[in-house]
């Protein structure tokens, strides 16, 4: 799907192969904040998970797709959650896995193709996103794909026995 593919990285659905990486993810507690996860998960849930992967994203109301070099590396994933069909809106989350691998615009090209793909295959009429006060740099990446800050949520998260405020973020297809 060319909608999919960028200059230096594409999306893809996720393989078997990927439990791995998908399970280093997911059990990385320096993100967990990001994602609001609290405790690790097994490969034997991750893979139950990746064998679910193929189901469409009307039914179970999601996607997650790995960021994908040319080289066939895997750099990290792009989700689409709370899809609402319905009312045309779905949140987005983002990660590209090493720190040695970020600021190279590699998650502002993921952002980018994802975004068109739900405006364009989804006919989506607007994404979200939740970012914390404190993250600069997701806050750059998605004003600088048009989101625009809509709001403050004091005292969102609890994180290591602190409140943290949260931002809300929304780009509406025009």
């Amino acid at each position: 799907m060319i909608t999919l593919k960028g200059d230096n990285v594409y999306l893809r659905a996720l393989e078997p192969e990927d439990l791995e990486f998908v399970h280093t993810i997911e059990n990385d507690e320096t993100v967990w904040e990001i994602s609001n996860t609290i405790t690790p998960y097994s490969k034997y849930l991750i893979k139950q998970y990746l064998e679910q992967a193929h189901k469409d994203i009307f039914e179970v109301k999601q996607l997650r797709l790995v960021i994908s070099s040319y080289e066939e590396t895997a750099l990290g994933m792009i989700d689409l959650f709370d899809f609402d069909f319905k009312n045309g809106r779905a949140g987005i989350g983002i990660l590209v896995k090493d720190a040695s691998e970020r600021g190279k615009g590699y998650g502002k090209e993921a952002l980018k193709l994802l975004v068109d793909y739900s405006f364009t295959h989804l006919c989506l009429h607007q994404l979200y996103c939740n970012i914390s006060e404190e993250n600069e740099t997701s806050i750059k990446l998605f004003s600088n794909q048009g989101f625009k800050m809509i709001g403050l949520k004091k005292d969102w998260n609890l994180v290591n026995g602190a409140y943290k405020n949260e931002y809300l973020f929304q780009l509406i297809n025009n």
